[in-house]
């Protein structure tokens, strides 16, 4: 018995220490710790200012913390009323309430118990309202760029704000000026008015449009004689226009020249061409020069009422003419001087029996003076009237017949000048012209005259043209004075699309021969498309058709004509 009181001594005392450490140890486990797990000092984003600004603090907190025993400051939560206030919270006795403090100085001192993390809707509200907060100082003109950097720094430390990115000053609105612009080839381009036109050819201070035509055609009167055979020939047309770009002044150069020459059929070769300038001056005192000169060179028509019998080639006339006049208005008066001169110089002509024939007789020169003088009605209408001297001087006093055919120059005319615009622009007049021949054997070649120069256009992409002439044509035939050759055309074109381009024409003239009852009538027509298929090249046709009566023998003609061939252009 006396052995088995102590072992059973021994178990009771090991189970009372087992006892005793269990409960100590629940005891310490029961003890409240710091949830330090829960504390979340920061939320949102933090400025680097704020960052250094909160160093600071907490160095400045440990210092004073080694150099005082006063305990830590207590945690303050952001949002007032997330935790309720210690001096509020009674003890409610329970085991989980904190040790109350005791003036112990061994006595441990616990550190402060952060309140509890506020619930997720809580949270989320808060974060809301923080972010609209943060919006709305964000779209303030100059709030994201004006605040000072510690202060901004000390405010987010204190109230833990939501602090503006590092890159908010760069995303301010653009000046509208300074936006990305549309690329020049994506804007929209402004439709051109004839896409098909010339572009031109840039030369120094001209811009020249040249344009070439090629063609076959095919006649029955190649040479447009009473005799005439039909033919089938090249046809070669080079035509061009310059146009100056000067500021103030203005030059203009037109002209063509056409090459034929037969394939098969009746023999012809043919050149033929003109060039024409006209300068425009301005000068002082409201005055303005213009210039005009010209050189013409073509084979003398078989129709001429100057013929040379047994000639199997007709010879070749050269035309040199020019022109200077000088402008003056004065109020609603226009005044104006013109000064020509034309040139005339004819080659031999060939015979067939394989001689040639001079024909220096015909050259002429003729000097004219004009004085005109206009009254303005309206800014649309301008009537004038013309006064005209001048002298025909041939080269030969006296032709191989025996007669003086120099002459001295005589006319009137009365007139107007149209200028409505796009819609009606040009001149007309009508008088009488008289020249008296230094030969008191030849009848003087005197009669009326009608001159016109006028251009309609009805409507958008339509032209019509109204030209009216009146020349007094020299003679070598024995006891004859010369002629009035009075000339006329109605021209229209019109684009009938982008790429059709459609013209008419008619003509009439009729030659009146001085001293004699004889008279031609010629009347012509003719009609022609160009299809072009870009801007470069075109496909052109045309037919034509003449016939001249006249009541002297042997001058009577027809032809007709049909010309296809294709048109290129710079």
């Amino acid at each position: 018995m006396s052995g088995a009181q102590p072992e059973m001594k021994r178990r009771r005392n090991s189970k009372a220490v087992c006892a005793l450490l269990l409960a100590t140890s629940v005891f310490a486990l029961l003890r409240p710790a710091q949830p330090y797990a829960q504390v979340t000092e920061l939320r949102g984003e933090v400025s680097e200012s704020a960052i250094l600004a909160s160093a600071q603090d907490q160095t400045a907190q440990a210092g004073a913390t080694t150099q005082s025993d006063a305990p830590a400051s207590t945690y303050q939560p952001a949002s007032p009323g997330a935790i309720q206030d210690d001096d509020t919270a009674p003890a409610t006795g329970s085991i989980f309430d904190p040790p109350e403090a005791t003036d112990d100085p061994f006595a441990e001192t616990p550190a402060p118990v952060p309140p509890p993390r506020p619930s997720s809707a809580t949270q989320r509200a808060t974060d809301q309202d923080e972010a609209e907060a943060a919006e709305a100082e964000a779209t303030a003109a100059t709030a994201a760029t004006t605040y000072d950097t510690d202060t901004a720094g000390t405010d987010q430390d204190a109230t833990n704000r939501r602090a503006v990115t590092i890159d908010s000053a760069d995303r301010q609105e653009l000046d509208p000026g300074a936006e990305r612009a549309e690329a020049i080839e994506g804007r929209d381009r402004k439709a051109e008015d004839d896409p098909f036109a010339a572009t031109g050819i840039k030369l120094g201070s001209f811009v020249i449009r040249p344009t070439l035509e090629q063609g076959l055609t095919a006649s029955s009167n190649a040479d447009s004689s009473a005799d005439g055979e039909p033919a089938l020939l090249s046809e070669t047309t080079l035509r061009f226009n310059a146009v100056s770009d000067w500021r103030e002044n203005s030059a203009v150069i037109d002209g063509y020249g056409t090459f034929l020459k037969t394939i098969s059929g009746d023999e012809v070769q043919e050149l033929r061409g003109r060039v024409d300038g006209t300068l425009n001056v301005d000068l002082d005192n409201d005055l303005r020069a213009i210039a005009k000169l010209g050189y013409e060179a073509a084979p003398e028509s078989a129709s001429s009422p100057v013929v040379v019998e047994g000639t199997i080639e007709q010879p070749v006339r050269q035309t040199i003419d020019g022109s200077l006049a000088v402008e003056k208005d004065a109020g609603k008066m226009r005044f104006a001087l013109t000064a020509a001169v034309e040139r005339d110089i004819y080659g031999d002509a060939k015979l067939s029996t394989g001689g040639t024939v001079s024909q220096k007789a015909r050259d002429s020169t003729l000097y004219t003076a004009t004085l005109r003088t206009g009254y303005e009605i309206s800014p649309a209408i301008t009537p004038f009237t013309e006064v005209e001297i001048g002298r025909r001087v041939y080269d030969l006093r006296v032709d191989p017949n025996g007669f003086e055919r120099s002459s001295t120059r005589l006319g009137v005319r009365a007139g107007a000048e149209l200028d409505l615009g796009e819609k009606l622009a040009g001149e007309f007049s009508a008088g009488w012209l008289r020249e008296a021949i230094d030969d008191d054997q030849l009848e003087a070649i005197s009669g009326v005259t009608v001159n016109a120069d006028l251009r309609w256009s009805p409507e958008r992409g339509t032209t019509i043209g109204l030209t009216g002439q009146t020349t007094v044509e020299g003679t070598t035939t024995p006891d004859e004075s010369g002629d009035i050759l009075y000339s006329g055309r109605l021209t229209g074109e019109r684009e009938i699309r982008a790429n059709l381009t459609g013209n008419a024409a008619l003509g009439v003239d009729w030659r009146d021969y001085i001293g004699s009852d004889g008279h031609d009538l010629t009347l012509s027509a003719e009609a022609g498309l160009t299809w072009w298929l870009n801007r470069y090249a075109g496909l052109t046709t045309r037919a034509r058709t003449e016939k001249q009566t006249s009541n002297l023998e042997g001058r009577d003609y027809t032809a007709h004509s049909i010309f296809v061939g294709v048109t290129l252009q710079p």
